[in-house]
């Protein structure tokens, strides 16, 4: 014990072996204790962690007592022969901190029940060193070495802890990407499939979803927003992120999304049941393509703020930072799919204001559709179109003369007004 003494006192250095330091002789009057060791160790953890204190099943005990032996039969080996392998006992500790996260409990436990083996231990020990009158020195070593090994082993399970964590989580993300394919497949997945796919996926099935869309980023490779909550399943289509939205028509909707898509360019499909989530998608992507060329009426508004005006609408392509909801944009989603029948319809059915010229038969073609939006009451589309209610009269005088139909006829109201926005946004192009 001299030579432990004064290597001791030769440096303040902790050493990264310290078992090394105690001489090996000091292994054999510890080793005919360690089955009353390993007793008490167990005893103090099932008393100290309620979270291992099963006292109905047995068989837990005994693998908690198994690898307290192993684990302090190392310790003195190690005392013994500084140079015993560690791979047993680092795997035993590793499946250990495998383990707890498999079964769901904070690795704070585990954390906890070896702190008190170890002080235990440690007790146990120095009460022993006393007995046998062993120098105050070795009492020292022994404490740095019970709390070096406490490291090791401790460090040995949180990496198992790690590895489950990372593997349960790649599983789940694989679930839940394997439950939005089976959510967007055409004809739609049985419905007791999905239900057991969102069970392993651990996603609440609601009753209604809607799908969001969003213009991919350059450099991402199709991936959207980090950081995205659990309730939303992510995926790409067509090139472009992906989300599955539940429960879209409850308060607060969208604006959940606030945070988590700001800054991002998307459309919002129509809220539908679960089997519909393709249709949703579809018209989401209808309403991207839309505000990508532009061809979407009023001004887009910020992303997590779906419809709301805001002055930035940019003609020829998607304003950034927008989210705009399909289902308000009805009519141009509705003529996008039949827009050259619209085209053609409109030229047959507008050609009067066509032979007047993009310039008169334009503001006639505004004067009609303002004159069908407020049901005809000039004062009302003479306040929209910043003119005189009998401007609006006298213009109204001359289409009734243009055509050959009743422009005033209700079953006509609503072809006139999809065909004339048709009709205007071609007569814009043309003067332009």
């Amino acid at each position: 014990m001299t030579e432990l003494h004064e290597g001791s006192a030769e440096t303040d250095d902790l050493s990264a072996q310290p078992w090394r330091d105690i001489p090996r002789e000091e292994a054999r009057w510890m080793r005919p204790h360690l089955p009353d060791l390993v007793e008490t160790m167990v005893e103090g953890v099932l008393r100290n962690v309620p979270e291992y204190g099963r006292p109905d099943d047995p068989v837990y005990t005994e693998v908690i007592r198994d690898a307290v032996a192993q684990g302090m039969g190392h310790f003195v080996q190690m005392i013994a022969d500084p140079d015993t392998p560690w791979r047993e006992v680092h795997q035993l500790f590793f499946d250990i901190g495998y383990g707890e996260a498999v079964e769901g409990r904070s690795l704070e436990h585990l954390q906890n029940a070896l702190r008190v083996a170890s002080r235990t231990a440690w007790r146990y020990l120095s009460r022993e060193a006393d007995r046998l009158k062993k120098p105050r020195e070795l009492a020292i070593a022994l404490t740095e070495v019970n709390f070096a090994y406490l490291d090791l082993l401790a460090s040995a399970a949180a990496q198992g802890y790690a590895r489950a964590r990372e593997k349960a989580a790649g599983e789940r993300e694989q679930r839940r990407a394997r439950l939005l394919g089976l959510l967007l497949s055409a004809p739609p997945a049985p419905h007791d499939v999905i239900v057991e796919q969102a069970g392993l996926a651990g996603w609440p099935l609601p009753e209604r979803i809607a799908m969001i869309v969003l213009e991919p980023r350059p450099g991402t490779g199709g991936e959207g927003p980090a950081g995205l909550p659990p309730f939303l399943l992510s995926g790409v289509d067509r090139g472009r992120p992906c989300l599955v939205m539940p429960d879209p028509d409850r308060p607060g909707g969208p604006d959940r999304l606030t945070a988590t898509i700001a800054g991002w360019t998307g459309a919002i499909g129509p809220s539908v049941p679960l089997e519909q989530a393709g249709v949703s998608l579809h018209w989401a992507h209808r309403t991207l393509d839309l505000m990508a060329a532009g061809r979407l009426g009023g001004a887009e508004n910020p992303a997590g703020s779906p419809d709301r005006p805001s002055g930035r609408h940019k003609r020829g392509g998607a304003a950034a930072g927008r989210l705009v909801r399909a289902d308000r944009h009805l009519p141009e989603l509705l003529l996008q799919e039949g827009w050259t029948l619209a085209e053609a319809t409109a030229r047959r059915r507008l050609a009067p204001l066509t032979e007047l010229g993009p310039h008169r038969g334009g503001r006639l073609a505004m004067t009609m559709l303002e004159c069908l939006k407020h049901g005809f009451n000039a004062t009302d589309a003479a306040e929209a179109l910043c003119v005189h209610p009998q401007t609006v009269r006298y213009r109204l005088a001359q289409l009734h003369d243009l055509f050959d139909y009743d422009i005033e006829d209700p079953a006509l109201r609503l072809e006139l007004m999809l065909l004339l926005p048709v009709w205007l946004r071609d007569a814009a192009d043309g003067e332009q």
